[in-house]
């Protein structure tokens, strides 16, 4: 029997130079630098063309599709197992000890942007399956490695592959945890516009909080006008020190500014994080803004602040199967000119639908003078334990990690894996391992990719020669 546990520690050196060299790359989505020839901005087309051109010069049989999207295939059969990863990341935002985009090993973990979303858990899957290809493993199914650049957005590239190529017939995405998630929460956003409009005494000049609807926002800076400045500055330097935030005041020319800084997490469980934008809102609550202004800060205090769950909603819900609904306001947007806008991104199970969601929402939105608009929704979507290629990746995994007590799980995050039926997320978070997807200072323990490595060959070697 293969020690394929042994197998990835000899590809270890290789891996990681390959890796190294694809973090580097910032792939960031970036509309406002996008072209014909960069559709999303150049770091993603970037990234998509260095790996493209690593596969080629490994032997696999490669396709790159409109720039935004693209595959390396290897194998033969009737059936296809699809492997979905990603190339794109996250905006690194502040707070980093290190380059987000020059990553360094320190302790034996591997810190950068991409470190575990989704460049580490990705390659260490692509090394696997070329070496099983090197090893001259007879594949008896097609193996597509497709790789999209555009998930922590709007799926863009992953999208046009379906449109253009044959649905596979089974596969994973490498872009989550272990042991198999065989089941992820439906995704919708709802877009609130609230009205212009201030008070006299009290002015909100512009609040902006958040990078991402995926994300809890780190950071938040408000610029208010104000009656009584020294009084807002001792009240603000006293609601830092009683609460889990740092922060400061400065007087500009415009007005106080006020800043305020949290902890970002992944907008799947916003628990993890501390909400910047809302603590902000709750501060300036206490304060007699008017109009616009004053329905915009009031909304994110009373019904966003601390609720990832829908309670001020009276719409907290919980499937026995599928778990909580979740809440993220991950965009907090303020100006007096133009108004401002909040992005509430929803997890949900199956058992409650956007349009149940949305009639929530407006019945406290619409009190306030604030619309919504829904955003695209993708439904639940589950795998049944017994089907073949949940038990194949759960055996891998328990025989790899000894874990006897593994079960399939159901998450809040969104993967590619939902665009197949028969399709999974598997890996490459270790269950011990901290989760700091979307945050500053990312990382992964080199260790767990590599032992990731070992697992995926397992059961890459098993659904290819079964």
């Amino acid at each position: 029997m293969t020690d394929w546990l042994m197998a990835a520690k000899s590809q270890k050196k290789d891996y990681l130079e390959d890796l190294t060299a694809l973090m580097k790359i910032k792939s960031v989505r970036d509309d406002s630098a996008a072209t014909d020839k960069y559709p999303l901005g150049p770091g993603p087309s970037q990234a998509l063309a260095a790996f493209l051109e690593m596969a080629e010069q490994d032997g696999f049989r490669t396709k790159n599709i409109d720039n935004v999207v693209g595959y390396a295939e290897w194998g033969e059969g009737d059936e296809t197992l699809a492997i979905l990863a990603h190339l794109d990341v996250m905006p690194a935002g502040k707070g980093w000890n290190t380059d987000p985009f020059d990553p360094v090993i320190k302790n034996g973990n591997l810190y950068g942007r991409g470190a575990s979303d989704d460049k580490g858990p990705g390659m260490a899957c692509y090394y696997a399956l070329k070496y099983l290809k090197d090893q001259g493993v007879a594949f008896n199914k097609r193996v597509r490695f497709i790789v999209g650049t555009d998930e922590e957005s709007n799926w863009t590239g992953m999208h046009r592959y379906f449109e253009v190529e044959p649905a596979p017939t089974l596969g994973f995405s490498p872009d989550a945890e272990f042991p198999v998630i065989n089941g992820e929460k439906g995704q919708v956003s709802l877009k609130l516009s609230v009205p212009a409009g201030n008070g006299d005494q009290y002015v909100l000049q512009s609040f902006h909080s958040g990078l991402r609807f995926n994300m809890v926002p780190r950071e938040a800076v408000a610029i208010i006008t104000v009656p009584n400045k020294e009084q807002v500055e001792t009240a603000f330097t006293q609601f830092i020190d009683d609460n889990p935030i740092s922060g400061q005041v400065t007087e500009t020319a415009a007005g106080l500014q006020l800043n305020v800084i949290g902890k970002a997490a992944h907008g799947m469980e916003p628990e993890q994080g501390i909400n910047a934008g809302t603590y902000l809102a709750t501060f300036l609550d206490q304060y007699d803004f008017a109009a616009g202004a004053k329905s915009f800060i009031h909304f994110l205090a009373k019904y966003l602040h601390l609720d990832s769950r829908m309670k001020g909603f009276d719409g907290a819900y919980t499937d026995p199967v599928m778990g909580e609904l979740t809440m993220n306001c991950g965009i907090l947007n303020f100006d007096q000119e133009n108004g401002g806008n909040i992005d509430m991104n929803f997890r949900f199970p199956k058992g409650i639908t956007p349009d149940e969601l949305e009639t929530m929402v407006k019945k406290v939105t619409d009190q306030l003078g604030i619309s919504v608009k829904q955003g695209p929704a993708q439904a639940p979507h589950y795998v049944d334990p017994t089907d073949p290629i949940v038990k194949v990746l759960m055996d891998a995994y328990i025989h790899q990690t000894g874990d006897q007590d593994a079960q399939p799980e159901v998450v809040g995050g969104g993967t590619y894996g939902r665009l197949m039926k028969r399709g999974v997320a598997f890996g490459a978070l270790m269950p011990q391992t901290p989760n700091t997807m979307h945050q500053a200072n990312e990382y992964q323990p080199v260790d767990d990719l590599i032992k990731s490595m070992a697992i995926y060959m397992e059961a890459i070697n098993n659904l290819v020669t079964d």
